[in-house]
């Protein structure tokens, strides 16, 4: 339906049509078909017309969010449904599944045992050309040793061992009490912290030797630096990092 009505200004127009039409301003549009300005000796005059939402527009409102919520419900359900079929995929099965895994698992377990500890050796990951093993032991801090140095060279022996079996292209990665991950994190502290201080001495510094798995984390740190640059020095397995200003040697 259309309704005309008429105010001094579109607001009392407003208020009029609302008044008689017994509706709120979300309930019709209104579009204005006059509109003269007051002067000194002359009222000014708003004409607005009115366009009432009939009860198909109001059902196509309903519809509309009724079809929302149902996008809105199958989306949480997709969603939740995604993370479910996530979290099942993250999930590894700790046991050996297959007679590679199962040696790798023993022999680690035998060599901790001959060392004179106890431990439970289970699969952590799975990727392609990398097995994760977890060692559970009482004895963490000794089997990781000073910096990671007795859990490098245990990793070291059991890559020996893989190929041995003819898996030599699988890297076995032994972690324990999730030292990896923690060591991984204190060296990209150190990076942050050395590029400081190199950026505020204006001098090159040298860290402490490294193999090329850590040496890695700190090159790739401060890779996006833009004063910053990085270089392996020594010879061998375990060398040095230099953090030092770009374009400089020292």
């Amino acid at each position: 339906m259309i309704y005309e009505f008429e105010g001094k200004t579109e607001r009392e127009a407003m208020e009029l049509a609302t008044q008689e039409l017994g509706l709120d301003t979300s309930s019709f549009d209104v579009e204005i078909i006059e509109n003269q300005s007051g002067g000194l000796f002359k009222k000014g005059k708003v004409r607005i017309r009115v366009h009432t939402k009939d009860s198909s527009f109001a059902e196509n409102r309903a519809r509309e969010s009724n079809e929302y919520n149902e996008f809105e419900e199958k989306q949480e359900a997709r969603e939740a449904r995604e993370t479910r079929e996530a979290r099942e995929e993250r999930h590894i099965e700790p046991l050996p599944m297959d007679d590679f895994e199962s040696k790798i698992v023993e022999w680690t377990t035998e060599v901790i045992n001959l060392m004179g500890y106890s431990a439970q050796v289970s699969v952590a990951f799975r990727e392609p050309n990398k097995l994760g093993l977890r060692i559970d032991t009482d004895s963490a801090s000794i089997l990781i040793g000073k910096k990671g140095r007795n859990i490098d060279a245990l990793q070291l022996l059991a890559n020996v061992y893989a190929g041995n079996l003819g898996h030599s292209d699988t890297k076995i990665v032994l972690d324990s009490e999730n030292y990896r991950l923690r060591r991984e994190e204190a060296l990209v502290r150190i990076a942050y912290k050395t590029a400081e201080e190199v950026r505020s001495t204006g001098h090159s510094i040298l860290l402490e030797p490294m193999n090329p798995f850590e040496r890695r984390i700190i090159h790739t740190t401060l890779n996006d630096i833009i004063d910053i640059e990085t270089k392996s020095e020594g010879d061998g397995l375990i060398k040095q990092v230099r953090v030092m200003l770009k374009g400089r040697n020292q």
